[in-house]
């Protein structure tokens, strides 16, 4: 045993077993397990199964795809069945998806087929009234989404005081700040006395230490270095300009005949705009996201895994609940604020031993992202330029600010009303004094001189390029101007970048 310390916890590791048989689950389970075609556990389950089985709150760390959710559904289910099927809620697994909610549903279901125990999913974009007969009539496991499950509290239509067993599945982004009031509220809702069980591909420090006031001495199972990426999957960065990222796309899709690619979009609305320009360059492509209605989201999922889309355009609510068999390419058009982000995307290929290929598109706005990725899992992803696809130095790649920096026309230092003159009326300067008079030669003769003039009959003259109230700089050689009205607006300077005060 290698005993592992962190604030106020102990936390164990253990040796990795050799078979099913091996892990002390019950006949019906290894019969279920068997069936799926696995003999052999992944280091995750070999280690976290027997963890479960012994009573034990657990913190178990392993890369996306290597059957974090048959860990916990193994054991747990063979805990449940030791006192048989219930009417109350006894084991409560909170997930941040609703794809997520279902892939985990679907490994209770297949799993436990052999046993007598009854389960749900509780999540949010479909009808609640079924959800309410399902958990009237008596369950033992509730897969919920934290929003949804609060609407049932609300409502008095779930009872969370028998609950047994607390999973959370992916923990790092459960317990993120998007997530945390809710979690902490259904904590409080659970009997003190329970079994905890957190899994996920990622737990940066902060999370570790927000388990440790829940958790009763957990211990740790971690597999791999923390927040790295399956090894099956070969990663690859491709520069390109912004603009050329969606032809770079549908090249790398037609060159090299992809027929099953997930891409990664930041935003909802480009993931519709991406999926249409894929179908106009004759790419069978669809978009999943938050703003679908769950049945479009169920269907075009479906339709996706079953090889009937080429392409699936998605957004991170995709990142944790996608489980494809031999998924081998996923891509990322936008790279992820949150690097752990990344670690998710592309844990959607390279699963259950198979390998995948995980393709980013980089420009240069990307790069500081894909710097912070590299940090994060301790490596450099390869970077290879497309022939025909070489970045450029597009404009967008200057400082923001460049276009305050313009050089000043010749004649503005010609135009500024001198020491002594009147400013025209409000009146007079919109609508251009005499006819425009700005331009007139005589004016600016008279501005040379000095000479007071009327608001009336001369209006002062303004650069054609300048509001009509902006300020201009003075010219070289004249006397400093008059302090102005305490009226006068403050406006932005015009050329030089900064900002100037009047009055």
């Amino acid at each position: 045993m290698e005993a592992l310390t962190l604030p106020g916890r102990s936390f164990r590791r253990n040796a990795i077993t050799a078979s099913f048989n091996t892990l002390g689950l019950s006949a019906e389970l290894l019969r279920a397990v068997s069936e799926q075609g696995y003999t052999v556990p992944t280091p995750i389950q070999a280690q976290a199964i027997p963890v479960v089985l012994a009573g034990k709150d657990l913190l178990a760390a392993a890369q996306t795809g290597t059957g974090k959710t048959a860990g916990f559904t193994l054991p747990l289910l063979q805990i449940l069945n030791q006192k048989g099927p219930g009417r109350n809620v006894r084991c409560l697994i909170l997930v941040p998806t609703r794809e997520l909610a279902a892939q985990v549903q679907e490994s209770v279901r297949v799993y436990g087929k052999y046993k007598p125990l009854r389960s749900i999913t509780i999540f949010g974009g479909v009808n609640i009234n079924p959800q309410i007969q399902d958990l009237r009539r008596g369950v033992d496991i509730v897969v919920a989404t934290p929003g949804r499950l609060l609407d049932h509290v609300q409502q008095k239509t779930i009872d969370l005081r028998h609950v047994e067993i607390l999973v959370l599945d992916e923990a790092d982004r459960m317990l993120d700040m998007g997530f945390i009031h809710d979690i902490r509220r259904i904590i409080g809702l659970l009997p003190k006395q329970r079994h905890n069980l957190m899994f996920s591909a990622t737990f940066p420090e902060e999370i570790r230490k927000l388990a440790g006031t829940f958790m009763r001495d957990p211990q740790l199972v971690e597999v791999a270095r923390r927040n790295t990426p399956a090894e099956l999957v070969a990663q690859v960065q491709h520069p390109v300009d912004q603009s050329r990222k969606k032809d770079l796309l549908a090249h790398l899709i037609k060159t090299n005949d992809w027929r099953q690619v997930l891409v990664f979009t930041k935003t909802k609305r480009g993931a519709n705009r991406l999926a249409e320009a894929l179908e106009k360059s004759g790419i069978e492509a669809d978009a999943i996201h938050g703003n679908k209605s769950q049945p479009q989201r169920t269907r075009v999922l479906k339709r996706f895994k079953d090889n009937e889309l080429q392409v699936l355009v998605a957004t991170d609510i995709a990142a944790r609940g996608i489980d494809i068999d031999e998924l081998p390419h996923v891509v990322n058009f936008d790279l992820p604020h949150v690097p752990e982000d990344y670690v998710h995307r592309i844990g959607r290929t390279g699963r259950a031993g198979s390998s995948g290929e995980a393709v980013s598109l980089v420009c240069f706005d990307d790069r500081p992202l894909m710097s912070d990725i590299e940090k994060l899992m301790n490596r450099k992803v390869e970077q290879r330029v497309i022939a025909g696809f070489e970045p450029g130095n597009p404009l967008h790649q200057q400082p923001r600010d460049s276009d305050h920096r313009r050089p000043q026309p010749q004649n503005h230092q010609q135009r500024r009303p001198q020491h002594g003159q009147q400013r025209p009326s409000q009146h007079n300067q919109r609508r251009g004094g005499n006819g425009g008079g700005n331009r007139n030669p005589r004016h600016q003769h008279a501005a040379e001189k000095h000479a007071p003039q009327q608001p009336q009959q001369q209006p002062a003259p303004r650069p054609h390029h300048a509001p009509s109230h902006g300020p201009v700089s003075t010219p070289t050689g004249t006397p400093a101007p008059a302090p102005r009205p305490k009226q006068a607006r403050q406006v932005p300077a015009l050329f030089s970048g900064q900002r100037r005060h009047t009055g």
